[in-house]
């Protein structure tokens, strides 16, 4: 049977082959066709020619030959991985999720990401910080809500809790402050309702953002006065009526 390496099929051997070629790759640098009795079977690092002793006119026995199979499937990943990463910053977890929706196999999927962590490309920690410090500051986004989203992209807790604590006192966050902010933004797109509607709408957005019910509480009693206000001095009531 064939082996499977980066979505094409491998001939297996039962014997020696030889290294007919070794050929770099003009499109990434670092990058070498692996040519086995005349044939492209693999595409590798520098790194790999070393580890694995590749030359022209070496012979590989089955057990190399497996291996120099498993190197290509891994660097393929890498490369993919890389160009995945060239979009926006990711997760370990989502890069390796993306990676098995384009029909990578799991076992190089694994061992690629874990070498980006290993040289710094990707980091779960910048990864949470840079999160948190976008959607807390620019979509007014709560601690809690923030923590859930790190969660589902499979950062571990204690990094996303350390993360968010970092920029909470970075950027010294009130939350109740942020809710405020978030509510007197909103609150005048609400001004045509009835107040029963106008404020569960108002609950409900900033809900949804992970605030607290006295978060919340504090945030509405804010926005909601500053509303009915602003049409008391336009000369209507709060609920839109003249």
């Amino acid at each position: 049977m064939d082996d499977q390496v980066g979505g094409e099929a491998r001939p297996s051997v039962s014997g020696p082959s030889t290294v007919t070629a070794l050929v770099a790759r003009g499109r990434r640098e670092g990058r070498y066709d692996v040519e086995v009795d005349g044939e492209a079977v693999a595409t590798v690092s520098a790194g790999s020619v070393t580890s694995l002793k590749l030359a022209v006119g070496r012979q590989l026995d089955e057990r190399e030959f497996s291996a120099l199979l498993a190197e290509g499937a891994i660097i393929a990943a890498y490369d993919r991985a890389l160009n995945i990463l060239g979009f926006r910053d990711r997760s370990a977890t989502e890069l390796r999720r993306a990676l098995l929706r384009k029909g990578v196999e799991p076992g190089p999927a694994t061992v690629a990401v874990d070498r980006l962590q290993e040289s710094g490309l990707v980091d779960d920690g910048r990864y949470a910080r840079a999160l948190a410090r976008s959607r807390a500051l620019n979509a007014g986004v709560s601690r809690r809500r923030i923590e859930q989203d790190l969660a589902r992209r499979g950062v571990r807790r204690d990094i996303a809790e350390e993360a968010i604590s970092e920029v909470w006192e970075e950027e010294e966050v009130d939350q109740t402050a942020a809710a405020i902010a978030l509510a007197r933004k909103r609150a005048p797109s609400l001004a045509g309702l009835d107040p029963a509607s106008r404020r569960r709408r108002l609950y409900g957005f900033l809900a949804r953002r992970g605030y607290s019910s006295e978060e919340i509480r504090k945030a509405l009693s804010v926005a909601l006065e500053e509303l009915a206000s602003d049409g008391d001095v336009l000369g209507g009531s709060a609920d839109g009526t003249w």
